[in-house]
Order: C-alpha cells, then sequence, then structure tokens
C-alpha cells in the first residue's frame, strides 16, 4: 500500500470547465481546495468537432505562444489566447483573434493545469553537443517543463526532477514535427516511443529510432533525430515521474470484457489518459472526474483529434479508490490481449501522507 507526498493533489493539478463568452481580459479562476497557479494549461473545446485546436501553453515558453497535440504545427504567437497566470487561474481574452480556441462565445470547454516552478526557470548553456535552454521542475509533484535548441549531435539535457522520469512528450516548437512521446513503458527501451498527434503504434526502429539513448535521474539524452534534436531547431519537453499516491504510467493488458481489467494506481483517478500501444488505428482517450462525476465515466476526448466530447463506443471506466477498471470492450480501451499505456493523476490518494486510508466515496 503506497503512501503519498502528497495529500492535496488540487495543489499540482487541477481540472476547470468553462463557457466561452468573447469577453476580453476575463479571469478563469480554479475551484480545487487549494489554489494553483498554472505552468503548464491544456484547454479543450468540449462541444464543437470543426477547426477548434486544443491550445497547449506554458509559462517556460511564454503563455501567449501556443501548441495543439492534434496537429504537427509550430508554435503560434497570440494574445488572443491565455495572457496571463495567477495564483488561483489564468486569464484569457477575447475572440477577435483567428487563432483563438479559448474563449469562442457559448462553447464549452475544459482546462487541464499542471504547476511547475511557478514560471521560474533554470537555465542550462549549450556544451559541446550539449543542448542550451531551460528547465522549471516541481520536485515534490514530479513534473519539469524544459525548453532547448538542438545541436544535431548526440547529447545531455537536464530536467531537474532528480528522479527518473516515466513519461516525457516532447515537441519541436520551430519545425512542423510530431509530438513524440518517451517511455521505456512503450517499447521497453529507449530508442523507440509513440505519436500523441496520431493513432499509430508504438515505435522501435526505423526513420524514428534513436529519439532518445537513456533517461536517468538527472538527464535526457537525446541521439541525432530530427524528431527530438535538429541543429537549431527549438523544442520542449513535459516530463513527468511517478509519485505514488499522486500519479501513475503504466501498462495494462485488455480482455475485451465489460467486467474488465483492474489497472491499481493508488489513488482515485482525477485524470486518465490512455492509448493502445500493440496497434494502430486507435486514439489517445481522455478522461476526467470534472467533466463526469459519477462512475461509469462515460464521457471522453481524443489528444489527437478536433473531434468534440463524446460517450460513444463502449468507452467506459470505473474511477475507484484505488485506481480503474475498464467497463467497456472498445479497441480503444479493452481489446483483447491488446496492449495499452496510461497516465494519470489524482482526485485523492487511497492512504494519506499519515497511513490514514481515504474515504471511499
Amino acid at each position: 500500500m503506497a503512501y503519498t507526498t502528497i495529500d492535496d493533489p488540487s495543489a499540482h493539478f487541477q481540472t476547470l470547465l468553462y463557457t466561452g463568452n468573447a469577453a476580453a481580459n476575463r479571469a478563469i479562476t480554479n475551484t480545487g481546495n487549494s489554489d494553483l497557479q498554472p505552468d503548464w494549461i491544456w484547454i479543450m473545446p468540449r462541444n464543437n468537432s470543426s477547426s477548434y485546436y486544443n491550445a497547449l501553453q506554458d509559462t517556460s515558453r511564454g503563455v501567449t505562444k501556443i501548441l495543439s497535440t492534434n496537429t504537427t504545427a509550430s508554435e503560434v504567437s497570440t494574445s488572443a489566447q491565455v495572457i496571463s497566470v495567477q495564483s488561483d487561474g489564468f486569464t484569457i481574452d477575447d475572440n477577435a483573434d483567428s487563432q483563438n480556441y479559448v474563449n469562442i462565445n457559448s462553447l464549452n470547454y475544459v482546462a487541464w493545469q499542471w504547476k511547475a516552478n511557478g514560471g521560474s526557470t533554470t537555465s542550462f548553456n549549450e556544451s559541446g553537443s550539449n543542448p542550451g535552454g531551460t528547465y522549471q521542475a516541481n520536485t515534490t509533484s514530479g513534473f519539469s517543463i524544459i525548453t532547448y535548441t538542438g545541436t544535431g549531435s548526440a547529447g545531455t539535457i537536464p530536467h531537474g526532477l532528480g528522479k527518473r522520469p516515466k513519461w516525457i512528450s516532447i515537441k519541436s516548437r520551430t519545425e512542423t514535427e510530431g509530438w513524440h512521446v518517451i517511455s521505456q513503458l512503450i517499447t521497453g527501451n529507449t530508442n523507440g516511443g509513440m505519436i500523441l498527434n496520431a493513432t499509430d503504434a508504438e515505435y522501435t526502429g526505423g526513420s524514428n529510432n534513436t529519439d532518445t539513448g537513456s533517461i536517468d535521474t538527472t538527464n535526457i539524452h537525446v541521439k541525432t533525430s530530427g524528431n527530438v534534436n535538429t541543429d537549431g531547431q527549438d523544442y520542449v519537453a513535459y516530463c513527468f515521474a511517478e509519485i505514488p499516491g499522486y500519479s501513475k504510467f503504466g501498462k495494462y493488458t485488455g480482455n475485451e470484457n465489460t467486467d474488465g481489467t483492474f489497472i491499481y494506481t493508488g489513488f482515485k483517478p482525477a485524470w486518465l489518459m490512455m492509448k493502445r500501444h500493440s496497434e494502430a488505428g486507435n486514439d489517445w482517450i481522455i478522461m476526467d472526474s470534472t467533466r463526469f462525476t459519477f462512475n461509469v465515466v462515460e464521457d471522453y476526448v481524443r489528444a489527437n483529434t478536433t473531434d468534440a466530447e463524446t460517450d460513444q463506443y463502449n468507452i467506459d471506466v470505473d474511477f475507484l479508490s484505488n485506481g480503474f477498471k475498464m467497463k467497456g470492450d472498445s479497441g480503444n480501451i479493452n481489446a483483447s490481449s491488446a496492449g495499452y499505456v496510461y497516465m494519470a493523476f489524482a482526485e485523492r490518494p487511497f492512504v494519506t501522507s499519515k497511513g490514514i486510508p481515504t474515504t471511499a466515496r
């Protein structure tokens, strides 16, 4: 039974729902137990499946710079999305700019927010083949944001976490490249991964090989792949280390049964993303306990598309006090003998830091 060091996960991660009103300088305020000043904000429209891309903004790149997980497009700079963060949320602007996807009148949104280090970064200089850049790390919650410029040669990049990241998402800021998810959970080695903006299966070789050489408690060891280390190209990396009772990154095998696989996490999930890694053609499914507040959780969105929120296709999951359980038999989450990867963050730990079980709801 894993104890946690984080009794209130809302101090480090929160989900917030709001409806767009096209108003300028609109403050969006969090409602969790703790105030949260976000450093990474991922906003997705819920009830529109047109061209409104999801928007990822962070305090390392600057909150007015946008990337989207449903496209390979390079970073876009605009003053018409999130324009600032504050101690208990963030501020958005009106939709006068054609690139504003976060405040369209009457459109419903979900905003997932993670805390790093309050926007305070540590710089590291280019040295030989090692890229230069910055990181800001929250060692308590195991989350860091890295910005760096590639050298085109094998080198190391510090992540600041003091423990080995279990999950890293890397995206070029300056070129049209895919989102590369690097984790030994996926391939059993560090020369492969998955593509967050696509339905592809895991890759272990070919043109995407040698994305990273190894990952340790201090550094990411990048090799020469253009996906993560082209000379002169700017990148961002979101790194996650596992914290018992707060975050979990793992694998499971489906059984194609509505009384499906149970996955132990050590907490009741607040947020869950999962993807079939063993075969192509399946989406990155995201569920949370704020958009759907009771079991069975049915509403989901896809990280890799612009599709609206839906509850179709037998994609049903129970969020339990100590993990989650498949209740649908869709190939996206629970095909027979299929392999899946997931990342999850806590609504509350199963056992507190003092060893006291929390009350199941």
